[in-house]
């Protein structure tokens, strides 16, 4: 996500190769070495796209072994033209300032930028992306639209023509882990959650006594503090699960001005107090009643990896996080085949939502795409080199030496289980997240609005403010700022 934000949203890769490792630190110095001198003399046939240092690991590696330039050969693309990664920083709001400053000024390289699929709509909205669906070839389109997952490319979209204005390069979905080991020795048949996750109060029922039969210190950790990613994801899913959203369905998602904002509902509330119980114990007044205290109080302040840690430690039941957490602790030397791995649990039915889209178990949308600059004097070779992305080969390569799933999901069970480890046990849950992934309203306001609600869903986990009174204010604040974007789109 991985999202992917605050200190470290961009998610972390987990390469299943020795020798990538081994050969990281040399591409990585390369790397940073071509980010300085990329476009003054290089080869007339040279790509160069952006990128953070876990894909630069795979994208070159030691010869004779696999990488993502060779699987692009392999797919067609023109060996004469070769892909140079200029490195960004892993956090993903720095790289979109990067990449913003890079645009505004109209300079290139780099040809192809990787965006987060958080901030993609806004380029595409000032202009500053290249149209795929007039550049590409009309099949490569069709392809595109018919097999790359339906919610991902809707952030590659521009919201008024449906123009794809991205291509897709790896998804990211939030994942509930979970101790199976124990929470079935604590008497829960755990059977059928990997394909029909428990309901919340199952899962924080089962949760609850694991944590005490096996004095556990904690029971279930997440990721709350007050960062993008607890808007964008971690209670995104939560509220999309008890039937929220924070404006109606999720055909509002991509256009701002005139949409309701429905953060005073029930389902919105609901979502929170459940959390306010997790937190905080059903003493406290705001609490849902019937669900225990499973959660520390110090996930207000944890991001992805602070909330990882405990988990792996052995020191937490359930764990949510993206899918390199997998890899993290379903080896053999952490949990193993006792790993057990869902969609998110759900209170709300979809049939029982009263919106359309949300209800039943969520997964947020994280991951990258890839865009074409306008600016770029290679037009022609990075156009080939995009299609040669498209290529399942392409795909495969990619997910087997880093763990980036495809865009195309139905290729995760095509994939060499001895080159993706762990995950290779938990393809049935991706592929359901996957189906059941929901995306963050993407606008070109969404910077703006994702700080007002992440302050305030703070503010009532912390106890700082109630959850009625946390989302008043956020209402009062998101009309505002919806009110703006329709007058201008008036001017």
């Amino acid at each position: 996500m991985g999202d992917e934000t605050g200190g470290r949203f961009q998610r972390a890769g987990v390469s299943r190769r020795t020798f990538v490792r081994t050969a990281s630190v040399s591409t990585a110095l390369t790397a940073t070495a071509l980010a300085g001198c990329l476009g003054r003399g290089r080869d007339e046939t040279t790509v160069v796209m952006t990128g953070a240092t876990d894909f630069e690991e795979i994208l070159h590696t030691e010869e004779g072994e696999p990488s993502v330039q060779q699987a692009l050969w392999d797919a067609g693309l023109d060996e004469n033209i070769t892909v140079e990664l200029q490195t960004v920083v892993s956090d993903s709001v720095q790289r979109m300032q990067e990449a913003q400053s890079t645009l505004q000024a109209g300079r290139a390289p780099p040809d192809i930028h990787m965006m987060d699929s958080g901030w993609t709509i806004p380029f595409i909205l000032r202009g500053q992306t290249r149209n795929l669906t007039d550049a590409f070839p009309d099949d490569v389109v069709e392809q595109i639209e018919s097999e790359y997952l339906e919610e991902a490319l809707e952030t590659t979209q521009h919201p008024e023509t449906g123009d794809l204005h991205g291509l897709p390069l790896f998804p990211d979905f939030g994942m509930m882990l979970y101790r199976q080991d124990l929470v079935e020795d604590a008497g829960y048949d755990t059977e059928e959650w990997d394909t029909e996750p428990p309901s919340w109060e199952l899962f924080a029922e089962a949760v609850a006594e694991t944590q005490s039969e096996h004095n556990v210190d904690f029971g279930y950790t997440t990721q709350a503090a007050a960062f993008e990613g607890l808007a964008c994801c971690s209670f995104n899913e939560v509220m999309t699960t008890w039937g929220g959203g924070y404006f109606g369905g999720t055909e509002n998602l991509f256009v701002a001005g005139e949409r309701p904002i429905t953060v005073t509902d029930d389902g919105v509330l609901d979502a929170i107090r459940m959390m306010r119980a997790f937190i905080h114990g059903e003493d406290d007044e705001h609490a849902l009643e019937g669900y225990p205290q499973i959660s520390p109080s110090a996930i207000v302040q944890w991001s992805e990896e602070e909330s990882l840690g405990p988990f792996a430690g052995g020191d937490a039941v359930a764990h949510r996080n993206w899918p390199f957490s997998i890899a993290e602790t379903g080896d053999d030397e952490v949990f193993g085949e006792d790993l057990g791995v869902m969609a998110q649990p759900y209170a709300v039915s979809e049939d029982d939502a009263e919106y359309e889209g949300v209800g039943g178990t969520a997964a947020a949308l994280g991951g990258w795409h890839l865009t074409l600059s306008p600016y770029t004097d290679r037009e022609d070779l990075a156009l080939e080199v995009l299609e040669a992305f498209t290529h399942e080969e392409v795909m495969l390569t990619i997910f087997e030496l880093q763990g980036f799933l495809p865009p195309n999901i139905d290729l995760i069970e095509e994939a060499d289980p001895d080159e993706i480890g762990p995950i290779a046990r938990y393809t049935d849950q991706l592929q359901l997240a996957g189906e059941n992934a929901i995306s963050r309203p993407v606008t070109d306001v969404w910077p703006e609005q994702s700080a007002l609600i992440f302050q305030e869903i703070n503010a009532a986990y912390r106890g700082a403010k109630s959850p009625e009174e946390a989302m008043n204010d956020l209402d009062e604040r998101l009309e505002r700022s919806e009110s703006e974007v329709a007058e201008q789109h008036g001017d």
